[in-house]
């Protein structure tokens, strides 16, 4: 039997699914504080979040910011989060999703489309992932926290 897979706008009814794709994605969140971002995010024009759902449920996201470049003319769309839900991994899900992010990019009237992917060794599939989809590692992130 083939499975029925959808990728659609996530709504509020999402938010515990997106609490729990966060987990995956090595952040801990509770369902409390997924509903207080998502409201923000939702809220904001420049954020899209899009879910993929396999016969009902949740399987995977994709959240997405629109901004203009400082450096060239025109907009990009980077992909803030990108995450399978690990008991669907391997069935075309997340590049079901990443073509459904550029399609969404293109119609905003990006010219890129940009992610950053943490260099922990669990993330090395995610990255042989992004090249076989054709993003090329462009450059080194840096971050610092401003909260002690």
């Amino acid at each position: 039997m083939e499975n029925h897979m959808n990728i659609r706008p996530a709504s509020k009814k999402d938010i515990p699914q997106l609490a729990d794709l966060m987990e995956q994605l090595g952040y801990p969140t509770t369902v409390e504080e997924m509903g207080s971002r998502y409201t923000r995010i939702e809220e904001d024009s420049h954020y899209h979040t899009l879910v993929a759902e396999l016969d009902g449920k949740v399987a995977g996201m994709a959240g997405l910011c629109k901004g203009p470049f400082y450096e060239y003319n025109g907009f990009y769309v980077r992909i803030v989060a990108f995450v399978v839900d690990s008991h669907y991994r391997s069935r075309g899900i997340g590049e079901k999703l990443l073509l459904e992010t550029e399609r969404w990019a293109k119609a905003q009237g990006a010219i890129a489309i940009g992610l950053n992917s943490g260099n922990r060794s669990e993330r090395l599939a995610a990255h042989r992932f992004y090249a076989k989809m054709g993003y090329e590692p462009k450059s080194t992130g840096f971050s610092k926290s401003l909260v002690t």
